[in-house]
């Protein structure tokens, strides 16, 4: 294994003439949501895809290729190629700032690098994610209010000895997890021969009908400079396979004596309530010592009516399970998956709005060591998001690994596995509740593809 060599960096735009297929309008302006501020002092997301060599005629070139075809798709996603404005306004209130996207097409970063000494399994094989995968990604530490002046997207593509590793790194005010892959399931649909993609994006950002616009919200050049105190913990990831996760699932539904399909725990509830107790079990807690789950519930399809599957943006809020240690260690899977669900269910259409029109009584902007901490899990990402469907013209990839953006103690991800049906869980812990979880052989095989 070696260091990253960067061989060329290059500014994306896309097409000023289009096929008339695309979203692009130039200087466009979107304002944003309560859903996309409260990411403007953490990191962006980042994630990345791993591919065998691909094999190519004499005359192919796969890096030019890419960047065609990068700009093809741009022109169907225009908030990618523009940039942040904050404007901070003069008044005495103490909601001083806001922020909008410009459709400018500025640009999106591309970064081609190589890694020569490095190999697809010398990212596979170990039990732990390499830290060397983080360097992969572009503009590492970089926070989203930065994009007044940084790309909204880069895309780093690392040439391996036997290899491709393909790096996302969008910000998260601009898109959520879902956005996220719409946009990498696009562009590989372009790469792969398409002229056009499958699913237009809505652009069109929800408000009440009453909300004045821009939204105005505290936001100051000091608490803009803050740096993130967590220490970067390691990560491992886990493979739960179709029958684990059915096991898991029976078993947490009989246990809570699920009568009804309303309340029946779902696969990742199962999962999640299987993680728990043996992450908090490694802390020898005291019995009456509060833990608390965070995960993220999407908003498009519980609002009414719906918001449209491909809206743009953010649309999923947070919120999390309070339990005692006794409770989580003693109650079994079927307790914490049905805590988990009776949470998940109340997030109502009524619920979200009410939350929404808080928030515009009293914005406020997430930290991350707030979401996770010592005696907190938080979960991002979801299962349901197609990964292993993005082959850009030389076959689908054999993983998926994310940055080292937001990663404090207790954040899990969780992706799609390879197999159907199957789920990969990236957590970042302590070494030693990690090996405590690799070393549990009621809990799941490592995965080691």
């Amino acid at each position: 294994m070696d260091s990253v060599k960067v061989i060329s960096t290059s500014t994306i735009q896309a097409p000023v003439h289009n096929n008339g297929n695309s979203t692009q309008n130039q200087n466009q302006t979107i304002e944003l949501t309560p859903w996309d501020l409260q990411f403007l002092p953490l990191e962006t997301i980042q994630k990345g895809l791993l591919f065998h060599q691909p094999i190519l005629s004499s005359n192919q070139n796969h890096i030019n290729h890419l960047k065609q075809t990068l700009s093809t798709t741009l022109s169907f996603f225009p908030p990618l190629t523009g940039r942040l404005i904050i404007t901070h306004h003069n008044d005495q209130n103490n909601n001083n700032a806001s922020c909008s996207i410009i459709c400018n097409n500025v640009g999106a970063l591309f970064v081609h690098a190589k890694a020569e000494n490095t190999t697809v399994s010398d990212i596979l094989q170990p039990n732990y994610v390499p830290p060397f995968v983080h360097s992969f990604f572009p503009l590492n530490g970089v926070k989203n209010h930065e994009s007044t002046s940084q790309p909204i997207l880069a895309v780093q593509v690392t040439e391996l000895s036997d290899g491709i590793f393909i790096a996302f790194t969008v910000n998260h005010v601009v898109s959520d997890g879902k956005s996220f892959w719409h946009f990498v399931n696009s562009w590989s649909q372009i790469s792969n021969g398409s002229q056009k993609i499958t699913k237009l994006p809505s652009l069109q950002r929800w408000f009440p009908n009453d909300v004045e616009l821009p939204i105005r919200f505290p936001f100051t050049k000091t608490e803009s400079q803050k740096k993130n105190s967590f220490r970067m913990l390691p990560e491992r990831i886990f493979h739960f396979t179709k029958e684990k996760i059915a096991e898991l699932k029976s078993k947490a539904n009989v246990e809570a004596n699920n009568q009804t399909d309303e309340t029946k725990i779902s696969s990742l509830q199962a999962v999640l309530s299987h993680i728990w107790p043996r992450v908090v079990r490694c802390k020898q807690p005291d019995p009456q010592e509060v833990f608390r789950y965070m995960v993220i519930i999407g908003a498009r399809p519980r609002m009414v009516p719906p918001l449209d599957d491909d809206y743009f943006g953010n649309a999923a809020v947070f919120d999390g399970v309070e339990m005692k240690a006794e409770e989580i260690l003693e109650g079994g899977i079927g307790k914490i998956g049905l805590e988990m669900n009776k949470m998940i269910r109340l997030h109502c259409d009524e619920k979200i709005r009410k939350n929404y029109e808080c928030w515009l009584r009293v914005p406020r902007l997430i930290e991350v060591g707030a979401v996770a901490n010592g005696n907190s899990l938080a979960t991002s990402s979801s299962p349901r998001f197609d990964v292993y469907g993005n082959d850009f013209g030389w076959g689908k990839p054999v993983a998926v690994r994310s940055g080292g953006a937001n990663k404090p103690n207790g954040k899990i991800t969780v992706f799609a596995g390879a197999e159907e049906g199957s789920i990969d869980v990236e957590i970042c812990l302590s070494y030693e509740i990690l090996e405590a979880l690799g070393n549990d052989t009621d809990f799941v095989v490592p995965n080691s593809k």
